[in-house]
């Protein structure tokens, strides 16, 4: 039974899950440390931490999806973004794995960011993650588009698949992929579990494949990946500027590894599973779709096709392996945007039932309640998956609703991130950070590490935010509103959200009593914000 009668944690550190009963208490006090009772049932095991990790990430989901958008603004050599996005995205995980071991809980980042910076930064770091998790959720949505008409034109059910027809069919694919993630979930971690680590299996199996598939037909050497097409000849930047734009389709892989973390409540041993499973998934991603990018390039028959800028991947396999084994392959590439569509969407229900028990959304106490049936949030569920419905439907005309809506969702994430790397710092060089004992520490490396992270975040922020025509306004005519788009979605979104916060909602915070480790009358349950760790 889940809620106000959940079971203490001695009585579910013994029994059933006896191995873990030492773990499993230690990991119940990190909770009664930042102010919450134990309530989510603890039934993932090490692969289903992994596994929520690197479907988040979701290799053939990234790699499929923007790849096109690589080669058409940098060309071949494009792929050493590859390399550099992850050694930047490793410094952050890095610290991650720090928090993890310590604070293995719901809404990582939200709770992370809150303990290290307060409760201010912990509020903005949280609604900006969860904003940023419902536009990745009509991100990823989008990603069906890009791969099932490829596979049958019977999927293209509105027009001819160019043009605003292409993003009207985009919006009818997305929305039946969020209804099912919905349902999905609103039924209870066990059924998303065993969906997603069936996925991951297959995603990791058909990624394998894929590999030995294209290196069997490579055509051309590997410094292909010095091939830049002449793109950014007579611009201010050159090459440089062209190859920070199509940064945008390796940056848009290798995030979301902080959901190994965001399931820790609901996990086994996550102290020492989630810093594992947030390496090995950023790991697993970085040298498995290294070598997708690679072997691809080398195999396409026609490195100049014109299809390879507009169809990308799905063009290479098809054009590379044949049409039989070629669609085989685009299932299983469906398959892992489903599991990573489910994921992003399991990670915003932790970090909506997070803020939610600590009073900070409105209606706090329906969306923190926990389903006695399914034991898990199921209003969030439904809520999250409107609203990413609702940014698609908004979106339904716009032809570069592709680039548009993933390089929102990407700055939003680095920015959520920077909540959360940025306090650590300080609180680093305050001498207040100590690492959770006998488990993930950075040692002393922490201090370059996280300098490094945080300089990182900055820097591809700016970056993807940068109003380039080709990646805001890419069609039909200039508007300035539409090249500055970043900067005014993101804008409204932190200050709106933020003054809503202060005027509002930052007075009734507080842990609800029906989540707090200590009764009210007890003490304060609602202080879990002290920004010393």
């Amino acid at each position: 039974m889940t809620g106000p009668e959940a079971p203490r944690p001695d009585s579910r550190a013994h029994g059933e899950h006896g191995e873990h009963g030492e773990h499993g208490e230690h990991d119940d006090d990190s909770l009664t440390e930042l102010g919450y009772k134990p309530e989510l049932k603890r039934t993932l095991g090490n692969f289903h931490t992994f596994a929520a990790g690197i479907s988040y990430i979701s290799i053939l989901t990234g790699t499929f999806q923007l790849f096109y958008f690589g080669i058409a603004h940098g060309g071949p050599a494009y792929w050493w973004s590859w390399p550099m996005v992850f050694v930047g995205q490793l410094m952050v995980a890095l610290c991650f794995c720090e928090l993890a071991a310590r604070y293995p809980v719901a809404g990582s980042v939200y709770n992370w960011a809150k303990k290290l910076g307060g409760p201010h930064i912990g509020w903005l770091g949280g609604w900006m993650m969860l904003t940023a998790t419902m536009v990745s959720l009509s991100a990823v949505a989008l990603a069906y588009q890009v791969t099932l008409p490829q596979i049958s034109s019977w999927f293209q059910f509105i027009g001819d698949g160019t043009g605003k027809s292409a993003a009207e069919n985009a919006v009818l694919l997305g929305t039946v992929l969020i209804a099912f993630t919905t349902l999905v979930n609103a039924f209870g971690v066990k059924l998303m579990a065993r969906i997603n680590s069936a996925g991951v299996a297959i995603e990791l199996i058909a990624a394998i494949i894929l590999i030995l598939l294209l290196a069997a037909h490579v055509t051309r050497g590997p410094d292909v990946v010095t091939d830049t097409f002449g793109l950014g000849a007579g611009e201010n930047l050159g090459y440089f500027g062209a190859f920070l734009t199509a940064s945008l389709a390796s940056a848009y892989v290798m995030y979301g590894f902080d959901t190994a973390s965001s399931l820790g409540e609901e996990s086994k041993d996550p102290g020492r599973n989630a810093p594992r499973a947030i390496l090995r998934a950023l790991i697993a991603s970085f040298l498995i779709g290294g070598l997708i990018l690679l072997f691809a390039l080398m195999s396409v028959p026609d490195l100049q096709a014109e299809q390879l800028k507009v169809d990308g991947l799905q063009y290479v396999v098809l054009s590379t392996l044949g049409s039989t084994i070629g669609q085989i392959v685009l299932w299983c590439v469906v398959i892992a945007i489903t599991v990573c569509e489910l994921a992003v969407h399991t990670a915003g229900i932790r970090l909506a039932f997070a803020m939610a028990r600590d009073n900070n959304l409105p209606a706090a106490s329906l969306l923190a309640k926990v389903s006695p049936r399914f034991q898990t949030p199921v209003l969030p569920a439904v809520i999250i998956g409107l609203v990413a419905i609702g940014i698609l439907v908004i979106n339904v005309n716009q032809p570069q609703i592709f680039s548009v809506i993933t390089s929102i969702a990407i700055i939003m994430i680095y920015l959520a991130y920077l909540s959360v790397t940025l306090p650590m710092l300080i609180q680093r060089l305050r001498g207040n950070w100590t690492p959770a004992k006998g488990k993930f520490s950075l040692g002393k490396f922490g201090i370059p590490v996280n300098i490094l992270a945080v300089c990182w975040g900055f820097a591809m922020s700016l970056n993807l935010a940068w109003p380039r025509a080709a990646v805001y306004n890419a069609t039909g005519p200039q508007h300035w509103y539409l090249r500055w788009g970043a900067f005014l979605f993101i804008g409204v979104v932190a200050l709106g959200g933020f003054a809503y916060y202060w005027f509002v909602q930052r007075k009734k915070t507080g842990v609800l009593a029906m989540h707090a480790a200590v009764h009210p009358d007890r003490g304060t349950p609602g202080d879990s914000g002290n920004p010393t760790p």
